[in-house]
């Protein structure tokens, strides 16, 4: 644990990366079609026709900006929810579209809404991509704290505490020992 505890914040950081790049090509290859990604989330048969196309609109924007946001490392807890309840919500249309029968492209990374053929031999790779990036934004909202982002530029001071906690584990690693209390030797540092 005390490793993973170290690497978390590279780990974390590598995590962020590719769930906000995910998320900002996929928005990106969906903004010169708008009609298409209203098309692609009226196929799934899931929600009601009035709001089908504020869905489809604001979809690809979305994506973007929590793409930007994991990048950026700006408000990365909320935005790893988002990105995680936006990744479920994925999970329930293609289920639902696969256990009900219907042939469409997943519509992911733009052109969604066509009838495919072999669409349920892709939907289990596309649920399983999914529940990837759904565990993993969930893991950055819940360690939000990683390398290189923009919160600890903006707000060190919301961050002091923490950076002396991660010293005082340190200390206490290097020394090889189990038992301290970490609070004790936060304030040793401190001091």
């Amino acid at each position: 644990m005390a490793t993973l505890r170290r690497w978390w914040p590279w780990l974390g950081l590598v995590a962020r990366l590719i769930v906000g790049v995910v998320w900002i090509v996929a928005g990106w290859l969906k903004l010169p079609d708008p009609a298409g990604s209203v098309r692609a989330v009226r196929s799934y048969q899931l929600l009601p026709e009035a709001v089908v196309p504020t869905v489809g609109y604001a979809l690809p924007v979305v994506e973007i900006a929590v793409g930007v946001l994991l990048v950026v490392g700006l408000g990365t807890r909320v935005a790893a929810a988002v990105s995680a309840v936006m990744q479920l919500a994925f999970i329930i249309g293609i289920s639902a579209a696969w256990a009900r029968g219907i042939q469409i492209e997943c519509g992911c990374f733009g052109g969604g809404g066509a009838t495919a053929t072999d669409a349920t031999a892709k939907y289990p790779w596309d649920i399983a991509r999914d529940v990837a990036l759904a565990l993993t934004s969930m893991a950055i909202a819940l360690w939000p704290r990683t390398r290189l982002h923009l919160e600890t530029l903006l707000f060190s001071h919301n961050y002091d505490d923490a950076a002396h906690e991660d010293a005082a584990h340190e200390r206490c690693s290097a020394r090889r020992c189990r038992d301290i209390d970490t609070d004790e030797l936060t304030e040793e540092i401190r001091g």
